[in-house]
C-alpha cells in the first residue's frame, strides 16, 4: 500500500477539494483526515459510523482532599498558576507537568489521563474513512493525528492506496500526518503568502527525505507568481503535477455539500485525474529506479 499524503502550508487552499474528488475517482483506497483541529471531509463523505472512541492524551494533577494538608508547596512549584488557593486544579491552566507531585511531602496529588479529543471510523461508499475531532482548547494534535492514522491502518483490507488529507501548517501534527508517507502533494494558491507557506512546508518534506509534489490550485488568479512558483519548484525537484484554474462553481457545489466530481464540474474533474496519474506516474518512475539501484 502506498501513502499518499495532500498538505498545505496553511488552511484554505482546496487541499480537502481535491481529496474529495480524489475519493470519487480513485479506487481500491481507505482514506483519514487528519486535520484534527478543524476537520470537514466528513461532511462531503457522509459515512456511516464503525467506531467512535473518547481519546485521552493528556494528562491532569488531581488532587486528594482528604489526604492534603494545605502545605502551599504545589502552589509555590507551578509555574502556571494551575492550584488555586484552597488547593483546587484549575483544568484550563494545568499542563500535567507533574511538578506538584514531586512536590507533595504527603502524596496527596497524582496525575490522571484526560479526555482530549474523540476519534472515529466510518463506512463509506468510497472506503474506509478514519477522522477525529481534539477538544476545544487541548493540546497534543500531533498525537491524535498518529491515533486517527493507527486507526485507519487498522482497518486495511488489501487496499492499493491510502489518501490522507493532512493538517496545515508545518508544526507537529504536519509531521505526523507525513510519518511514513510514501509521497506528499502540497496545494497552494498563488499568492505571495502562499507561496511563502509552499516553501515552508515543502522543506519540511525534504527534511524528512519524502518526495514531496506540487498542485497549483486557481493557477490563473496570478499567472505572473504561478509561473514563481514553478520556477522555485523546477529549481528545487518538486514536480509540478496539477495547475487547477480558479471555478466559481465549485463553492457552490461545495454548499451543496458536492464534489467537483459530483456537481460534474468536468474541466476540474479532467485537471484533477491528470494530478493522480502524474503522480502514478512519477512515483512508478522512482520504484524503477529503486529497482535497477539494488
Amino acid at each position: 500500500m502506498k501513502q499518499i499524503v495532500f498538505i498545505s502550508g496553511k488552511g484554505g487552499t482546496g487541499k480537502s477539494t481535491v481529496v474529495a474528488s480524489l475519493s470519487l475517482l480513485v479506487k481500491n483506497k481507505i482514506m483519514a483526515d487528519c486535520d484534527v483541529d478543524a476537520p470537514n471531509l466528513h461532511l462531503l463523505l457522509n459515512g456511516k459510523r464503525l467506531q467512535q472512541d473518547d481519546y485521552f492524551g493528556a494528562e491532569q494533577a488531581v488532587i486528594d482532599s482528604a489526604i492534603c494538608i494545605s502545605c502551599g508547596r504545589c502552589r509555590q512549584v507551578c509555574r502556571f498558576d494551575a492550584i488555586s488557593e484552597d488547593f483546587q486544579v484549575l483544568p484550563m491552566k494545568c499542563e500535567g507537568c507533574g511538578a506538584c507531585v514531586l512536590a507533595c511531602p504527603v502524596s496527596a496529588i497524582s496525575l490522571a489521563d484526560v479526555k482530549t479529543g474523540e476519534t472515529f471510523v466510518d463506512s463509506t461508499e468510497r472506503g474506509t474513512f478514519s477522522h477525529a475531532l481534539l477538544d476545544i482548547g487541548a493540546e497534543g494534535s500531533g498525537k491524535l493525528v498518529t491515533e486517527v492514522k493507527e486507526n485507519l491502518f487498522g482497518h486495511i483490507n488489501g487496499e492499493e492506496w491510502a489518501i490522507i488529507d493532512g493538517s496545515p501548517g508545518i508544526g507537529c501534527s504536519v509531521i505526523a500526518s507525513m510519518t511514513g508517507a510514501d509521497a506528499v502533494v502540497a496545494v497552494c494558491e498563488p499568492t505571495k503568502s502562499g507561496q511563502s507557506d509552499m516553501e515552508r512546508v515543502l522543506g519540511v518534506a525534504r527534511h524528512f527525505g519524502i518526495p514531496a509534489f506540487v498542485c497549483i490550485n486557481k493557477y490563473d488568479l496570478n499567472l505572473k507568481i504561478t509561473a514563481a512558483i514553478e520556477h522555485y519548484c523546477e529549481k528545487n525537484g518538486f514536480p509540478v503535477i496539477g495547475k487547477i484554474s480558479f471555478e466559481p462553481e465549485i463553492v457552490k457545489a461545495l454548499q451543496r455539500l458536492k464534489t467537483p466530481v459530483e456537481a460534474q464540474i468536468d474541466n476540474i474533474v479532467r485537471e484533477i485525474e491528470r494530478l493522480w496519474n502524474r503522480l502514478k506516474a512519477e512515483l512508478g518512475a522512482r520504484d524503477e529506479f529503486k529497482e535497477v539501484m539494488k
